[in-house]
């Protein structure tokens, strides 16, 4: 859209919360290019962090949201966690009126946000940690207030730190708990397989690194081709052969383990909402 284009242009990114999340935000959109550092602020109540933010990217930092807000954004982050989110809106909702408002925070409804903000055009996005490599999956969903180019300006933002996907409010929480949880899935992955490794003879740190390697290699390939994971599968193991009998035991596994996982953080996404 030309009117996404002409706003990103000028946008001034003024991101809430400089921890793990809210850090890896502000600092990928400045070294991806896509806003230059001295449009894009960020706040935190450890000065550590924000030093840290300025010397790695150029970030304009900001000791509070009050300050951070007097840099007049155009887009508000707000990167903090949800116990503390209600607190903090309720004491610069009146300074994000008219703005388009951002919220990262797992759990917490566009209703509700929009209750809080009743002057604010509001998203929601579930990011996953990667985005600070600029190789994460953002899930993104407009309220009521919001309009089609400002979800499809919080997704091109989003888009800068890997992949962005507009979906309804109602898949959210699925999509948290999917690939939200996903890089600890990938990293258990990466352990067991390594302590598997290990204990049928292989040095420690060579065999986590080929393990680690070989994963890099496979997101890669799927990548770069768009071949289907169970086609790719299929390929590599030859009938009869070491591959097929490994995979006889594991997929059952794996994939009852993934499907309980799920819905465990489902649950608890919903007793969080609930608290």
């Amino acid at each position: 859209m030309a009117e996404v284009s002409e706003v990103l242009a000028s946008a001034r990114i003024g991101v809430i919360g400089g921890g793990s999340m809210g850090g890896s935000i502000a600092r990928g959109l400045a070294q991806a290019g896509v806003m230059a550092p001295e449009r894009v602020f960020v706040c935190d109540h450890n000065p550590g962090k924000l030093q840290a933010l300025a010397d790695a990217a150029g970030i304009q930092t900001r000791a509070n949201a009050d300050e951070l807000l007097a840099a007049d954004p155009t887009v508000v982050v707000l990167a903090v966690k949800p116990q503390v989110l209600g607190a903090l809106l309720e004491q610069v909702a009146d300074r994000l009126a008219g703005r388009l408002v951002v919220s990262i925070a797992a759990g917490v409804a566009l209703s509700t946000l929009e209750g809080i903000l009743p002057g604010s055009r509001v998203v929601r996005v579930m990011p996953n940690l990667p985005v600070s490599v600029r190789s994460g999956a953002s899930a993104v969903a407009g309220g009521s207030s919001a309009t089609a180019d400002d979800v499809e300006l919080t997704r091109t933002l989003f888009s800068a730190l890997g992949a962005a996907k507009v979906m309804r409010e109602d898949q959210l929480d699925a999509e948290g708990a999917v690939v939200g949880c996903a890089p600890a899935f990938f990293a258990l992955m990466l352990d067991t397989l390594t302590r598997a490794g290990i204990r049928a003879g292989l040095p420690a740190a060579a065999a986590r690194e080929m393990v680690n390697v070989t994963m890099l290699g496979v997101a890669e390939m799927l990548k770069e081709s768009g071949e289907h994971p169970r086609a790719y599968m299929e390929r590599v193991t030859s009938p009869g052969g070491t591959t097929a009998a490994a995979l006889y035991e594991l997929e059952p596994l794996l994939a009852k383990g993934s499907y309980d996982a799920v819905d465990a953080a489902l649950e608890r996404t919903a007793e969080l909402a609930r608290s």
